[in-house]
């Protein structure tokens, strides 16, 4: 085959095959979109009009064909009929020749002479014997010569008796071998006509079973349609799996696809907030930096150390501020210390505003400094405590800041003893606590919180809960 021709075979199967994913894509959309009892609807008819098809052309139509029954699978072995026994060789009497032995043909000649008594064959004609030597006439049954000469020096009386019973003797013995072979001829007829008897036992029983059986084959008629019902059933089976199996895949591939599209509107929302946030702290709350630069030109005059130290902690708070701004922007993580690196100088500016009436505690382990934490949080709830709670307070009061585990989180607290949650004409829209909830929730779900409540000495405690690690943990 050319090249060529592969190239067009290869593309027509291809084409072959996505026609194929196409149409087994749409009937599974179809399956998983119509309900299990119209499924079962349908099951119940596409039965039925199988039922009808198998009776009408070119369905119905049959053809025959040739079918082994199983009882003739099995080969019957004929038994055969027993072989006759041999018939018994009869015993020989001695010095008795067969008559119809060649070797042996002849008369038996016995001579007693001087020299003693010999049996031996003659094969010369009997008249050949008679003539050489006087004989004494004897009688054989069968055809079987007994000849016995004696020489004339021993014709004896005494002799002549010894000869008469050895040829009784030998006639004896040959009539006792013939009618032993005789009786041995009759059993060998009789073993004969009994394995006759047999065999046409076993035919007849071979017969018998042919009877029974029958046939070896049987004719059956085969309809083109009768594979229609099992053909329906096969494929409501496959239906109903392919409708279970893809209606599942289809689940997992929306669920992947709406955790894809949640992340990013996550990702996107929390780089909106982060972007505020940043905005948040570039601004520096432009009026805060213009009442400290006030502040500072009006200690100048009045007091000079005092216009030194808050211009120091302006300059502080504006060192630590601006690092921060770059490091928020590019997204790393901030531990609790630079947090507190710009809280600190913060809270000794508002102390040369407010005088005696702001007092500051900030109580954090060395242990915690290291701990991840979100920026401008800390700050922003610093800074409600002071303009919310404190500032509208004639005579003032405390703030404390303090960081500890609690239940294996770490806890951030900023505590007033101001004039309370709302409760000041200052009271603001809420805004900077719902983006602290709201990145709190983007970044560690439900494992943070923002919880407000009130202080028991009077004011308000805003806790910052989250998990305990620190930023070399977070960044490996």
């Amino acid at each position: 085959m050319s090249t060529t021709s592969t190239a067009v075979w290869s593309q027509r199967w291809q084409r072959f095959a996505a026609a194929s994913l196409r149409s087994f894509h749409t009937y599974a959309n179809w399956l998983v979109g119509i309900s299990w009892r119209r499924f079962a609807v349908l099951a119940v008819l596409l039965l039925i009009a199988a039922a009808f098809l198998r009776e009408v052309p070119p369905f119905s139509w049959s053809y025959t064909r040739k079918v082994p029954r199983p009882e003739a699978r099995a080969v019957v072995k004929p038994v055969m009929p027993p072989s006759p026994p041999a018939s018994p060789t009869p015993p020989t009497a001695p010095q008795t020749p067969s008559s119809n032995d060649p070797s042996r043909s002849g008369n038996v000649e016995l001579k007693v002479d001087r020299n003693g008594v010999r049996i031996g064959v003659n094969t010369a004609p009997a008249s050949a014997a008679a003539a050489s030597a006087p004989s004494t006439p004897s009688s054989a049954s069968g055809g079987t010569k007994i000849d016995i000469q004696i020489s004339s020096d021993n014709d004896a009386p005494q002799v002549r008796e010894a000869i008469d019973e050895a040829r009784r003797s030998i006639e004896d013995a040959v009539r006792d071998a013939r009618d032993a072979k005789r009786e041995a001829d009759q059993e060998a007829r009789n073993a004969a006509r009994e394995a006759r008897n047999a065999g046409r036992d076993v035919a007849r029983e071979l017969a018998a079973v042919e009877r029974e059986l029958g046939e070896s084959f049987s004719v059956r008629e085969v309809s083109l349609g009768r594979f229609l019902p099992n053909l329906a059933l096969f494929w409501i089976v496959a239906s109903a799996i392919i409708k279970i199996t893809y209606k599942r895949q289809i689940q997992a591939e929306a669920q992947a696809a709406q955790a894809v599209e949640v992340a990013e509107a996550e990702s996107l929302k929390r780089q909106v907030v982060e972007a505020r946030m940043a905005a948040m702290q570039a601004q520096v709350e432009p009026h805060f930096l213009f009442n400290t630069l006030a502040s500072i030109d009006h200690l100048i005059e009045v007091d000079p150390p005092r216009a030194s130290q808050m211009q120091k902690h302006l300059i502080a708070l504006l060192r630590a501020s601006m690092p921060n701004l770059r490091e928020a922007g590019d997204g790393q993580r901030r531990d609790l210390a630079q947090e507190l690196a710009m809280i600190r100088p913060y809270l000794e500016i508002l102390k040369v505003r407010m005088e005696e009436r702001l007092s500051t505690v900030v109580d954090v382990p060395d242990g915690l400094l290291s701990a991840e934490f979100p920026p401008m949080m800390l700050q922003t709830l610093v800074e409600n405590a002071i303009k919310h709670g404190l500032e509208p307070k004639p005579e003032g009061g405390a703030i404390n800041v303090k960081a500890e585990i609690v239940h294996g989180k770490l806890s951030v607290s900023v505590a007033d003893t101001g004039l309370g949650f709302g409760r000041a004409a200052t009271a603001g829209t809420g805004v900077g606590l719902s983006n602290i909830r709201e990145r709190l929730q983007l970044r560690y779900g439900a494992k943070a919180s923002l919880t407000i409540t009130e202080n028991r000495g009077g004011g308000t405690v805003a806790t910052i809960t989250l998990p305990y690690r620190s930023v070399g943990e977070a960044t490996a």
